[in-house]
């Protein structure tokens, strides 16, 4: 444990000035081809207009939004599932209608 008056020069001693260059492919490979392009692209500045998306949405369709965002994970996997069901007994429904056969 260093002393209370070596501790400055301790931590002093352990940095480093080294300037790397994060430009070099070959020390900096790009993981995903495709990445840096997208990222400089995502760089716009922030405005004030809502996302294209989000201009065709009723104000019934960001209630339901806010709701699921505000659900638990355990909730909103509750909610998936008996969306699920509910697709699934609609499947039911319209393959076994008797009207048709």
């Amino acid at each position: 444990m260093a002393s209370p008056n070596g501790g400055d020069d301790f931590e002093s001693s352990l940095l480093s000035f080294e300037k790397l260059d994060r430009a070099s492919p070959d020390l900096w490979p790009e993981q995903l081809p495709g990445v840096a392009e997208f990222a400089a692209s995502c760089k716009n500045p922030i405005t004030n207009s809502p996302p294209k998306w989000m201009a065709e949405l009723e104000s019934e369709d960001i209630e339901m939004l806010k709701e699921l965002g505000s659900l638990t994970t355990a909730n909103l996997m509750e909610k998936v599932k008996g969306l699920q069901n509910l697709a699934y007994q609609l499947g039911l429904e319209e393959c076994y209608c008797p009207a048709e056969r």
